[in-house]
């Protein structure tokens, strides 16, 4: 088969998650800055065999592109062309760092843990994972 790998795309830093090779399980990979991701992905997809990329898809409460569209878009043409035989699907990632933010609450994670944004973007990227996950 192979593993999904999601992305929590920002202008500094990104998120990333990537399943296990049955696609089952959801797990977050690690967080880099946005600027190094390309040469990440090269990396990465040399040893490993990913099947589709999930992008997050920021939208607005009222169902418009959020403002970081632009942005992503340009790195999803570099993405589809450095990687053209894996799909690229989008996934709505509305409320993800919210929701990042409480599951560290809830793991017991303390203030000054829970201010490592790196972490709430590795967070975010598997809840997106996980929400393609669940709804395919």
């Amino acid at each position: 088969m192979g593993k999904i790998l999601a992305l929590d795309f920002g202008k500094k830093r990104t998120g990333i998650a990537v399943t296990d090779d049955l696609q089952i399980i959801a797990s977050g990979l690690d967080t880099i800055e946005t600027k190094t991701l390309l040469s990440f992905l090269k990396k990465y997809l040399s040893k490993e065999k990913v099947t589709l990329f999930v992008v997050g898809k920021p939208k607005q409460m009222n169902n418009t592109d959020s403002e970081s569209e632009v942005l992503i878009r340009g790195f999803l043409a570099k993405l589809s062309k450095h990687f053209p035989n894996i799909p690229i699907h989008r996934e709505d990632e509305r409320f993800t760092s919210k929701m990042a933010f409480q599951t560290m609450i809830d793991g017991g994670l303390n203030k000054k843990q829970r201010q490592n944004k790196a972490l709430v973007d590795k967070i975010s990227a598997t809840i997106i994972l996980q929400s393609y996950l669940y709804n395919r």
